[in-house]
């Protein structure tokens, strides 16, 4: 069996692109009133404004792609799969639960956290304990991309409580989830045949 196959290359490539694509575009349908430094995505995505569907679209899209690349990643182990699809529903069910204009929302918080706290767990969780294999199914690599994650969760909810750069934080977070897969499929798809049967 292949470690992954070229669709799931297709679909973790698509994922950081229609991320960014949809925040873009929502920010433009926003107008000026929207500050991309201190505000969430979240407002963005929230039920009345000018982006509402834009992001809801790409949510279920995002979505759809981790649970694409879960399926293929076979190289990964199971635990790891399953978080990245966890995340990857966790994507879908926040168009059940927007983020109000202003102020919290409990529902919207607990999927936000729920789905950043499996996104970040899922590199460790799908990394070979062997030392073999792809680069980025390989546990030093893996720690360190969950590592990044947690503190860049960690950055977030400061700039949220200091009313800093939240946004920034935000992006930069969600940016980097969503071009790991894209990193590990690469390295599954680049990964020496011969190697792997060696190997097995």
């Amino acid at each position: 069996m292949r470690l992954a196959p070229w669709w799931a290359l297709l679909s973790s490539g698509s994922a950081p692109l229609l991320l960014v694509g949809g925040w873009t575009t929502a920010e433009l349908l926003q107008g000026p009133g929207y500050d991309p430094v201190t505000q969430t995505i979240s407002i963005l995505a929230a039920y009345g404004a000018p982006g509402y569907w834009v992001m809801n679209a790409m949510l279920v899209t995002l979505g759809t792609c981790y649970l694409a690349t879960a399926r293929g990643l076979h190289a990964a182990k199971l635990p790891g799969r399953l978080a990245l699809a966890g995340g990857g529903v966790a994507a879908i069910a926040l168009t059940l639960f927007p983020a109000p204009v202003s102020g919290g929302n409990f529902g919207h918080g607990t999927v936000v956290t729920i789905g950043f706290a499996l996104m970040a767990a899922w590199p460790v969780l799908a990394a070979n304990r062997t030392g073999k294999g792809p680069w980025a199914l390989r546990l030093p690599a893996a720690i360190v991309a969950s590592a990044l994650m947690v503190l860049g969760a960690a950055w977030f909810l400061v700039e949220l409580q200091t009313r800093g750069a939240a946004g920034v934080a935000e992006r930069v977070l969600t940016a980097a989830q969503a071009v790991w897969p894209l990193l590990v499929v690469t390295s599954c798809v680049h990964h020496p045949a011969r190697e792997e049967r060696e190997t097995a």
